[in-house]
């Protein structure tokens, strides 16, 4: 959040903003010195009285800091309300993670007097961030806590209106907090703008929730591209450029690629269609991995990856879903084209579009989707079953992480499982938490075969059976967790020439029978130019250490690959 760093104390909904954790760390005041260095970085802008530097909802120009005079700094949202946050003086910059990739300012800076700053686009932004390693160091770990501040506070981002406990909010919230993405939710039953909104509007029962942005414009219940679009969150191709490499799946194998592409200098674009962070960006707590002895969760890891790419310059698109892919290299460039009619064009594809939980054959499953049947267990769904029953399915890691995460919110967590152990296919430290939670309850080899409920209250009650046993019984719940195995996402490499195995997984190296009898790197598929890595990749050990280990080893061949693509014909 935008608030002062040095001299100017700042106030947020009346809270000294001194008392923020890590002051000092998330609004540091530059020395004269230091600013004296970032000059080759920037141009000098002034300003006159009342003039903004930037606006809440559009697109901003990047880090400002500030040389003389002093800007005022206020959050709006669409709702006509404005907060004074602080006001900034000389030596103290205005930015936050967002603006290292130009995306939308999240709050207003108006000059109050007249104004000198240097203002630094955010690519000479990244360039000093690299060049400047202790004061880059500095500024980076203040933009992302600023960040982090704003998430914190809900300012800066749409005001999402209805019920706390309505499915249809759980959906763009965690569409939102998946992206890092401040927001605010108003429950009309106990505020007053809220009841006001929808006396005015009168939304039906399918309009929930109504999303309000910046400028006041109102959608109904949104999908989350159109969100994404609303509000800013897509920066989307740009025209004709053919990147180095591409790179589909945002999770951890592809943010690894990511990361190292870019810093050593490869441009980079990055696509998924929902969020950053794959399934491991959805772990409730990841315990196993190297170098976080405390564990940390799925989100925390991939945000700092998501964070890290930005820096170096990777170009991520979310939501962007690719439809299909081109693999004639016309002008030695393969083509992506994108649901939404946009096409990119790179040099060398990347495949890491990962796997997606599988939809087990249960009557009725579509109907309940986002309704009392999820795939993913985060604090939002945790919040709609408080209190309550839930059942979950899966005996994996993820479902393991997932049942001990709902443990401490809901009364009850049935545990479902197909086989009759956990031993094949769980970590025995996940094993031993579930097995000494006295609210988690396992059951073997059963399996979910109905579900009901209605239209209007969503999912009721599961039909299950023991495969021991043709006889049905029901349980009570409002909400069913799957977490039963994974699908690989390569629809869209149909008709590319890229070799699948039977489940549908990209086969790479010497696996492929087209690669015979021709040197290639091991992550290369049957098509020359076109790697995989991560989950989606044929043999992969569908672990976040294995995939991000995959990510970095990729580029290594990538550079081969441009290399040669590059070199004459003789």
């Amino acid at each position: 959040m935008a608030a002062d760093g040095g001299a100017i104390s700042g106030v947020v909904d009346g809270v000294s903003s001194r008392t923020m954790p890590r002051f000092e760390q998330t609004f540091p005041s530059l020395t004269a010195p230091e600013i004296e260095r970032m000059r080759r970085f920037g141009e000098i802008r002034t300003y006159r009285d009342g003039e903004m530097l930037f606006e809440t909802g559009r697109l901003g120009l990047g880090m400002f800091v500030v040389l003389s005079g002093l800007v005022n700094i206020s959050a709006r949202d669409g709702l006509g309300h404005v907060t004074h946050i602080s006001e900034r003086g000389p030596g103290q910059f205005l930015a936050e993670i967002g603006q290292l990739s130009g995306r939308v300012a999240l709050v207003d800076a108006q000059a109050e007097g007249d104004v000198e700053t240097l203002m630094l686009p955010p690519d000479r932004l990244r360039a000093l961030l690299v060049a400047e390693a202790e004061l880059g160091e500095r500024i980076m770990r203040a933009l992302i806590l600023r960040r982090v501040n704003l998430i914190q506070s809900g300012g800066g981002g749409p005001v999402l209106i209805g019920p706390t406990n309505s499915n249809a909010v759980a959906r763009l919230q965690n569409f939102l907090v998946r992206n890092g993405f401040p927001h605010h939710l108003l429950d009309p039953a106990t505020d007053h703008d809220a009841r006001e909104l929808i006396a005015r509007y009168t939304p039906s029962p399918s309009d929930w929730p109504l999303v309000v942005i910046a400028d006041g414009t109102v959608l109904r219940n949104p999908s989350e591209t159109e969100l994404a679009r609303a509000i800013g969150m897509i920066g989307g191709a740009h025209g004709n450029k053919v990147y180095d490499v591409a790179i589909v799946g945002c999770g951890p194998a592809g943010l690894a690629t990511a990361v190292y592409a870019a810093s050593e200098g490869l441009s980079v674009a990055v696509m998924d269609s929902r969020s950053f962070g794959g399934q491991a960006g959805a772990s409730a707590r990841i315990e196993n991995y190297f170098g976080f002895p405390t564990g940390i969760t799925g989100h925390a890891l991939t945000a700092r990856a998501f964070n890290q790419a930005q820096k170096f310059g990777a170009e991520i698109m979310i939501p962007a879903s690719v439809d299909s892919l081109d693999c004639e290299r016309k002008n030695n460039a393969f083509v992506m084209s994108l649901e939404c009619g946009e096409e990119v064009r790179s040099r060398a594809i990347v495949v890491a579009s990962g796997a997606r939980y599988r939809q087990p054959q249960i009557d009725r499953l579509k109907e309940f989707e986002g309704r009392g049947v999820w795939y993913w267990a985060s604090p939002i769904e945790a919040r709609l079953c408080a209190g309550q029953d839930v059942a979950l399915v899966g005996g994996g890691n993820s479902a393991g992480q997932a049942a001990v995460f709902l443990s401490a919110h809901a009364r009850k967590v049935y545990m479902m499982v197909r086989g009759g152990g956990l031993a094949a296919s769980m970590s025995r430290y996940l094993i031993e938490r579930i097995e000494a939670t006295p609210n988690i309850e396992l059951m073997f080899n059963c399996e979910v075969t109905g579900l009901e409920g209605n239209a209007d209250s969503g999912l009721e009650r599961i039909v299950w059976k023991s495969r021991l046993s043709p006889e049905e019984m029901q349980l009570g719940v409002r909400n069913l967790f799957l977490f039963v195995g994974a699908d690989p996402a390569t629809g869209w490499l149909k008709g590319c020439g890229v070799t699948l195995d039977r489940a549908g997984f990209v086969v790479t190296g010497a696996q492929s029978e087209q690669n015979a009898g021709r040197l290639v790197a091991s992550l290369e598929t049957s098509v020359p130019g076109v790697f995989a890595i991560g989950d989606v990749r044929s043999g992969s050990v569908k672990r976040v250490g294995g995939a991000i280990g995959e990510g970095a080893q990729v580029v290594a061949a990538l550079h081969g690959f441009l290399a040669d693509s590059l070199k004459p014909v003789t």
